[in-house]
């Protein structure tokens, strides 16, 4: 029968905790649905580790998920994980502070997890965030991860982890520059999103899929100068034959127009002369047309008569309303 310690274990291996606040967390919010699930995947993923790390490529969660790889890019993009390409290390940098140790005996378990991921910068950083939050748990914390990671670490880890924690100071500056960097971060976000609303949707002359079309946005993130190009582009396209004919069924859709960067496009030219001198060719046989009828006098016109029902022929000076074998009878 197993002891309280082993279950404490077992249970930071299998188990995830999920804090109902994320639903009110800023950059959370403004991931699109399929990265909301691509989050909740990673974070409960059968071989994410109690340290919140694991060994994985992006395009196999996303082949597992049956979504696109752009989904956990937003992931990186925000923060909320972490990816080292080369060596296939997946990160959830704010999983040890949702899931916390219950006792030392799971940071002592630490250690053999943490000796699986791949070897990697982005896994030195994780070292010393482990390291950081065990010492401020307390001295029994950070005593039982020296234990756990001396012999789970190579020497040059090791050699870290003797060293002392950076002073108050600097984890203060840090943790300034990272807040700084987060409000960048969500200032460029909130800007593009009030930008789509206020500007280009309004624009837009195909009101499809909105949400669609605000996700490619944000993967864009267009700075000043291309939104100006491409909100002059969408007013010049809204006029060009392509999307005025058939009732604008050419349209695209705006996350298609988006995606393909179609304000580049440049515009077919459609050859004056071809149109010009057609209509003025028109208009001129009308005009001829006109001149000469009214010219001849004797220019027969036809009208059905309505005392016989029979078609003649009249002089425009004739009056039709009768003809003349109808008046003789």
């Amino acid at each position: 029968m197993g002891t309280s310690e082993d279950d404490e274990i077992e249970v930071a291996m299998k188990y995830r905790k999920i804090d109902p606040r994320i639903w009110n967390d800023a950059n959370f919010c403004r991931l699109s649905k399929d990265a909301k699930f691509a989050f909740l995947f990673l974070l409960t993923h059968q071989h994410m580790s109690m340290v919140g790390a694991m060994r994985g490529t992006v395009s196999g969660l996303a082949a597992e998920l049956d979504v696109s790889v752009d989904a956990f890019g937003e992931l990186f993009e925000l923060g909320l994980a972490q990816n080292d390409v080369a060596s296939h290390f997946i990160g959830l940098p704010n999983f040890i502070k949702y899931n916390q140790p219950e006792s030392p005996n799971v940071v002592r378990a630490w250690g053999a997890a943490f000796d699986l991921l791949p070897e990697c910068e982005l896994k030195a950083q994780w070292f010393q965030r482990l390291k950081a939050f065990a010492e401020r748990l307390g001295k029994g914390f950070h005593e039982a991860f020296l234990e756990a990671f001396a012999e789970a670490l190579p020497e040059a880890l090791r050699e870290v982890s003797r060293r002392p924690s950076p002073n108050q100071e600097q984890e203060q500056e840090h943790i300034t520059e990272r807040k700084r960097t987060s409000v960048k971060t969500t200032d460029a976000a909130g800007s593009v999103v009030d930008w789509f609303a206020a500007e280009f949707w309004p624009a837009y002359p195909r009101k499809t899929a909105k949400a669609a079309a605000l996700k490619a946005m944000q993967r864009r993130k267009p700075d000043e100068e291309t939104r100006q190009r491409m909100i002059a582009a969408v007013k010049r396209q809204s006029q060009s034959p392509q999307w005025t004919k058939d009732g604008g069924q050419f349209i695209p859709h705006a996350a298609t127009w988006i995606n393909q960067s179609r304000w580049d496009d440049e515009p077919i030219a459609v050859p004056a002369a071809s149109w010009a001198s057609t209509s003025v060719a028109a208009a001129e046989s009308v005009e001829e047309r006109i001149r000469r009828q009214d010219a001849d006098a004797s220019f027969v016109y036809t009208y059905r008569c309505q005392a016989c029902g029979a078609v003649h022929g009249r002089s425009k000076h004739d009056d039709p309303k009768i003809c003349t074998a109808a008046v003789g009878a």
